[in-house]
């Protein structure tokens, strides 16, 4: 689950992160108004769950009142990667002397948390680490006993060379990973921690991912979803209990298992095909899933052919079969599926399909060559 700027700047002021002053505002009028009471200049920065807000204009600074509610009125509304902006936050300017990265991610290989600093902040960290991997410095955590101090000074050494700010820029690190171990977060990153002419240090911006299998013990956290700003097929899917990511190709897939979804993406793209999601429909022997799989699927205008790949463990051939039989009359799909069913009651589900003209087979290789094929018909 993502959360606002804004938001994750509460969650660092709750850690003593130091955070600007700032107002959200969701109306020119309310810009206008939180730049009179926070002092000008200040930076009006939309609130979207993507990147590159910068870039596509949707932060500016003002140095009047008046300027705030024009531009306010300007990024409000507008889209950035597909998502209107419905909210602005409106920030104190901070007199910028350099930037700097710092932040904890989760490595899956490790198991353990990685801390990352750089020097090189205020870009994109993705495009830091694919160009000049150099200067990202990385310390894997051992969880047991957390982000020790001297760690942490240890790495922001490598950033900064006035003792004094690498003191507090330590100091941050520590509760800024403090803050991802205690909120379950998947990732956590201050881009940039900037320092002042004054050598005062600040979070200017801020970014927090919660994991979502850890929502039931977060529910502080669980209240700051904004519904409005996510995608909403994948809102749909998380309430149907399926695992729905949309992307951008032509091949529809419904997979039970996320191991074999993504074998399948895999496998879609050896054979020079484009995956237009990963929909995973778990291991429930639940038709309704099917059905609300292939409504949601079908909204995307991109997709061109249905792939279905059921390993029948304890998801059931013959209920899949029934589920996507029910959402063909239910939905009217006008594309063509292809299938490969096999495992638990895979020749009662084959025989629920011939009833009702559609053929499964027993191949990855083969569900997979078949769909490409189709989409290039």
């Amino acid at each position: 689950m993502k959360v606002h700027e804004y938001q994750a700047k509460e969650i660092f002021a709750k850690y003593g992160i130091p955070v600007p002053t700032g107002q959200v505002a969701q109306s020119p009028q309310e810009v206008r108004q939180a730049a009179a009471e926070i002092g000008c200049p200040v930076m009006i920065k939309s609130q979207v769950h993507v990147g590159g807000r910068g870039k596509a204009g949707g932060i500016k600074m003002a140095q009047t009142p008046e300027e705030a509610e024009t531009l306010g009125a300007e990024i409000l509304g507008m889209k950035i990667k597909g998502l209107e902006v419905g909210k602005v936050l409106v920030t104190q300017a901070v007199d910028i002397d350099s930037e700097a990265y710092l932040g904890v991610i989760v490595d899956r290989r490790s198991q353990k948390p990685v801390v990352m600093v750089s020097a090189a902040g205020g870009v994109d960290i993705e495009e830091v680490a694919r160009e000049t991997p150099e200067k990202i410095h990385k310390l894997t955590v051992d969880p047991l006993f957390g982000l020790l101090p001297f760690q942490a000074r240890k790495l922001v050494f490598r950033i900064y060379e006035d003792p004094k700010i690498a003191s507090q820029a330590a100091k941050i690190l520590q509760k800024l990973y403090r803050a991802f171990w205690e909120c379950d977060a998947s990732l956590i990153e201050i881009n940039p921690l900037v320092v002042t002419s004054q050598g005062e240090v600040w979070a200017v911006d801020a970014k927090f991912n919660e994991d979502d299998n850890a929502l039931f013990r977060q529910s502080w956290i669980a209240q700051m979803r904004d519904r409005q700003a996510e995608i909403p097929e994948e809102l749909e899917a998380r309430e149907k209990g399926l695992s729905f990511v949309k992307l951008d190709g032509t091949v529809g897939c419904v997979v039970n298992g996320a191991g074999l979804a993504m074998g399948t993406m895999d496998l879609i793209k050896h054979y020079g095909g484009e995956p237009a999601n990963f929909l995973d429909i778990g291991g429930s022997s639940s038709p309704e899933k099917v059905t609300a799989a292939m409504r949601i699927l079908l909204r995307d205008a991109n997709v061109k052919v249905v792939l279905f790949n059921i390993f029948g463990g304890i998801t059931r051939c013959d209920d899949v079969a029934n589920g996507l039989v029910s959402a063909i009359k239910e939905v009217g799909v006008d594309l063509p599926i292809v299938i490969r069913l096999t495992g638990t009651n895979a020749d009662e589900g084959k025989e629920i399909l011939r009833r009702n003209d559609l053929v499964a087979v027993d191949s990855m290789e083969e569900v997979v060559q078949k769909a490409i094929q189709m989409v290039g018909a």
